[in-house]
């Protein structure tokens, strides 16, 4: 079984409310990540140990000066010792029926979509756009939508069978299907409807 790098239940760090406990939290895993002591970046930047030592407990308000002759002896922006302080972190909560309707570009007849909340720009560099996506009677058949990033499909109703690329997967209730967008993919067939599915979209900021 290969070993995932991502560790869902790993423990971030908190966001800091006290921006000195914030700036001392961020000097600390700077200079351990390049494998510096206190007495080294002391002697690096002719603040004494305890000073320092007071910085990284968050037991000083340091000034602008100290602060960017520490960010010179680390070699990182001066703003990245606000890091904890000012992030922020969102999420989108939308409720049971609450998805907005829309019209995706090349959305075809029949397909309903409702996207089920949206993140922008953020720390992350990747944009999710989850859908619930509904095919009806009316709905018709298109297996040639093609966009960037890589998109997951999870069957909640219905069975249909979904072409990508040069293959055709026949997906019912519980099944799964995560592929690169950027190949012609869709519907192809509507065997049992009303066919929903979770359709989440995954693309870098930069696209």
């Amino acid at each position: 079984m290969a070993k995932l790098k991502q560790d869902p239940h790993r423990h971030g760090e908190h966001r800091e409310k006290v921006l000195e406990v914030a700036i001392g939290r961020e000097l600390r895993a700077f200079r351990q990540r390049q494998g510096i002591t206190v007495a080294d970046l002391s002697a690096l930047t002719g603040l004494s140990i305890g000073m320092l030592s007071k910085i990284e407990n968050g037991n000083t308000s340091p000034s602008l000066t100290t602060l960017q002759t520490l960010a010179d002896a680390l070699s990182v922006p001066l703003t990245a010792f606000f890091r904890g302080f000012e992030e922020h972190r969102e999420a989108v909560h939308t409720k049971a029926g609450e998805g907005v309707e829309i019209a995706r570009e090349g959305t075809r007849a029949g397909h309903q979509y409702n996207l089920l909340g949206h993140i922008g720009a953020n720390a992350s560099g990747v944009i999710v756009e989850p859908y619930l996506i509904t095919l009806s009677t009316v709905s018709d058949i298109f297996p040639a939508f093609q966009h960037g990033g890589i998109e997951t499909i999870y069957m909640l109703e219905g069975e249909l069978m979904y072409r990508h690329s040069d293959r055709l997967y026949h997906l019912r209730p519980g099944d799964t299907l995560f592929f690169d967008a950027d190949a012609p993919h869709g519907p192809e067939g509507l065997m049992d409807l009303p066919a929903r599915y979770l359709s989440i979209i995954a693309y870098p900021q930069s696209a």
